[in-house]
């Protein structure tokens, strides 16, 4: 199992329930394949897109917090406060593969993905605006390209352990059992 030395939060901000169900939950999804521990949903409450990526991490295993942050700027201002690093993902920041060896890998860590509009204060109190690219792009492919880096080159690498079922992977076709559990 690969291990990692903190922990690492995913804040999605702006969630609208009519419009964004699907980025979302990719955005939870790949947060949790990736290595994060947590995935704070801000905006609309939507309680079966929360419930759904909980699900997953039941499925397949491994300890993933799944939850609505009502109030995303207090979440970073305590989470900055008591010694956290805040990364906002943006297509205005500077290139990932430049600050990327500058992050600390021993504090925990939030990555704050954007909706529709983010507002000023979230730039001014992250630490670091990274872009993964200068060019209107996904926030999904944006999260996974960070993470993959950040870990170096490991974040897929994660098993996840206590899952109802586990993947084989096979060059072809489809492997997915029941997990055994083993005493």
């Amino acid at each position: 199992m690969t291990e990692k030395s903190q922990s690492i939060t995913v804040l999605r901000l702006g969630h609208r329930t009519g419009r964004d169900p699907r980025i979302s939950t990719h955005l939870g999804l790949t947060a949790r394949a990736f290595g994060a521990d947590t995935f704070l949903l801000a905006g609309d409450y939507d309680s079966s897109l929360l419930s759904g990526i909980g699900d997953v991490a039941e499925r397949f295993g491994g300890e993933f917090e799944v939850r609505h942050e009502e109030s995303p700027l207090g979440f970073l201002r305590r989470f900055v406060g008591a010694g956290g690093v805040a990364v906002h993902l943006t297509m205005y920041g500077l290139p990932y593969h430049d600050v990327i060896p500058s992050l600390p890998h021993d504090k925990p860590l939030a990555i704050v993905l954007g909706g529709a509009k983010v507002p000023r204060e979230f730039f001014e109190i992250c630490q670091h605006n990274v872009a993964v690219g200068n060019q209107p792009h996904s926030e999904v492919a944006a999260l996974a390209a960070f993470l993959e880096c950040y870990s170096g080159g490991a974040a897929g690498a994660t098993e996840f352990e206590g899952g109802k079922l586990e993947v084989h992977p096979t060059e072809r076709g489809k492997d997915l059992r029941e997990s055994v559990d083993e005493e």
